[in-house]
């Protein structure tokens, strides 16, 4: 089932489209990231699906074209900063945002449990580091035990002990039945969560792949510096006897995807054949590299 479906999803403020024609599926128990720029849409876009933000053109359904009222009342969201109430505990908050949503307030302290808040006690939240804060942003959108989350840049302008806390929750809710959209440009983060990517860039979907696809794409290669690469290629595709899925050749430089382990062997191969060779590194073929190659178009 997908939990988010958009057709040429557009916003235009002023004659620009911040949103271009985005057209993107969610499916069910995804944890969907939406990468790009800052700047790039992706907070418009969150917030036309939430209904906080009237659509241009192009249309989205949620839960496969359930009524949409019915469908945003079960989507939880935590857009830019989280609104929590300062002088206020994280059990009132909740307690606040349950009574606002029908919901149960039985669900307060699992959810505090959850989020890892529930032994704040008395805490004012206008006293809370950066990550409790986030945390407890967190905690107001799972309150009414939504089934889609979205959330925009949750982990921005935290420290690395508050980014893994919020990694690991998230990871956590996943577990349970929660399918998550979480837009960043922290790549390296996403990349350690999400089963799913969708790239944007000046309001325009690039590309979505899968974590796996990416994995596909972005393992590690070999890279050789040679005088003659096109000579060079036919002795490294014999000494390999076809082990490597492809070679690339680009100028004088030859990449083989994966690592090669005897390496030295295939410069004596190389030598032998009067090839010189001024060169040769792993090169760990990155996603934030893949990433920011495909945000820049």
């Amino acid at each position: 089932m997908y939990v988010l479906e958009t057709n040429d999803l557009t916003k235009i403020y002023s004659h620009t489209k911040v949103v271009d024609g985005v057209s993107l599926k969610v499916e069910q128990g995804d944890i969907y990231g939406f990468v790009g720029k800052n700047g790039a849409g992706k907070t418009t876009f969150i917030r036309m699906v939430l209904g906080l933000t009237r659509v241009s053109d192009g249309s989205f359904k949620l839960f496969d074209g359930e009524n949409l009222k019915t469908a945003q009342k079960r989507v939880g969201s935590l857009v830019e900063s989280p609104a929590i109430f300062r002088n206020m505990t994280a059990q009132q908050n909740l307690d606040i945002y349950c009574t606002m949503l029908g919901s149960d307030k039985k669900t307060i302290p699992e959810i505090l449990e959850t989020v890892g808040l529930h032994d704040t006690g008395r805490k004012k939240a206008g006293d809370f580091s950066l990550g409790m804060k986030q945390r407890l942003g967190i905690a107001l959108a799972l309150a009414g035990d939504p089934d889609f989350l979205m959330l925009d840049e949750p982990i921005n302008g935290l420290d690395p002990t508050g980014i893994v806390d919020i990694r690991e929750l998230l990871l956590k809710l996943k577990e349970r039945g929660k399918t998550i959209f979480i837009s960043s440009h922290i790549l390296g983060e996403l990349e350690k969560i999400a089963t799913r990517y969708g790239i944007i860039s000046s309001g325009k979907l690039v590309e979505e792949i899968s974590a796996d696809e990416l994995a596909e794409k972005c393992g590690a290669r070999t890279a050789i510096k040679v005088d003659d690469a096109v000579k060079a290629s036919a002795v490294i595709l014999k000494f390999l006897n076809g082990s490597t899925d492809g070679i690339e050749c680009e100028k004088n430089n030859i990449f083989i995807k994966g690592k090669i382990t005897n390496i030295g062997e295939l410069t004596n191969a190389l030598f032998k054949e009067g090839i010189v060779v001024s060169g040769i590194t792993t090169d760990e073929n990155s996603a934030e590299r893949y990433f920011i190659k495909r945000m820049e178009g």
